[in-house]
């Protein structure tokens, strides 16, 4: 009877170690099942920020020109997608992993961050550069703008200087003379061609020594010469038939010059061009019939 009591007693008390042990247990079960729940949860939000950073990193590096910068964040973004391959590999019962990459999570969290307000500032910095270069260059055209509207009144005031120094040649006659000197009256008859022409007064052309020369145009154009006489005129030579040297004084001078007639002249209509200091001065024209 006694063996009896003493052996209730130990079952009652192993079932009592049974139900403790059994409560502790499933307890620790329920526990690590929602705590798994958990990390569930967290994990697949950790994905979605690890997946979304990787993004920014690449919006990030559209946004500069700097090769260097490019190419840290492109390093980060590297280790953004390492970090989210981790985190999808991992289980959700993996609680040490879990939160291994969440600490690492809010590293590149704050790294990110960092890139970001720097970005940022460098592209308030361009944006006050660009409004400054545009200022400069605003400045800049105005500038050229006003040198070349002074260049080219200064052209124009130096172009009426020449002009107003330029020699005039006025009175232009020619007299086709015969062989006892006096007027000819038919082309054929013509020994000598005497034309004259006053050089008018002009107080701002330069004195001193000056070559006058004339070119005669036969009706053809062909002008009247004796060899190669040439002298330059604008960008070209071209020919003279009768070159004279004078003293001008800024008067009013009257010059003669005289052709000697050696080949057949044609009837019709000549031109005297008249040139000094390598511009044309006057012309006329004169009728040999």
């Amino acid at each position: 009877m006694e063996k009896n009591k003493k052996l209730v007693i130990v079952i009652a008390a192993l079932i009592v170690v049974v139900a403790g042990v059994s409560f502790l247990a499933f307890n620790e079960f329920r526990k690590n099942r929602e705590m798994t729940e958990v990390f569930a949860v967290e994990k697949e939000e950790m994905e979605n920020e690890y997946s979304t950073f990787a993004t920014q990193y690449d919006e990030l590096q559209v946004q500069i020109n700097n090769d260097s910068l490019r190419e840290k964040l492109e390093s980060e973004k590297l280790k953004t997608q390492r970090l989210l391959e981790e985190l999808r590999q991992v289980k959700s019962s993996n609680a040490a992993e879990i939160i291994r990459l969440k600490k690492e999570l809010k590293t590149v969290r704050a790294v990110l961050r960092s890139y970001v307000m720097q970005i940022d500032s460098l592209n308030r910095l361009n944006a006050a550069l660009m409004v400054e270069n545009q200022e400069v260059k605003s400045k800049y055209t105005a500038a050229t703008a006003q040198i070349n509207t002074l260049a080219a009144e200064k052209k124009n005031l130096n172009e009426q200087v020449s002009l107003a120094a330029q020699l005039d040649a006025t009175n232009i006659y020619a007299l086709p003379m015969n062989k006892r000197g006096k007027k000819a009256r038919k082309v054929k008859d013509v020994k000598k061609i005497a034309i004259s022409f006053t050089i008018v007064k002009n107080i701002t052309a330069k004195t001193g020594n000056k070559t006058i020369y004339v070119r005669i145009a036969k009706p053809n154009n062909e002008i009247l010469s004796k060899g190669n006489t040439t002298f330059q005129y604008e960008d070209r030579q071209i020919t003279y038939s009768i070159k004279k040297y004078i003293e001008y004084t800024g008067e009013e001078q009257s010059v003669t010059v005289y052709w000697d007639v050696e080949e057949f002249l044609p009837s019709g209509t000549y031109t005297v061009y008249i040139f000094a200091d390598g511009n044309m001065i006057g012309q006329n024209s004169f009728e040999m019939e």
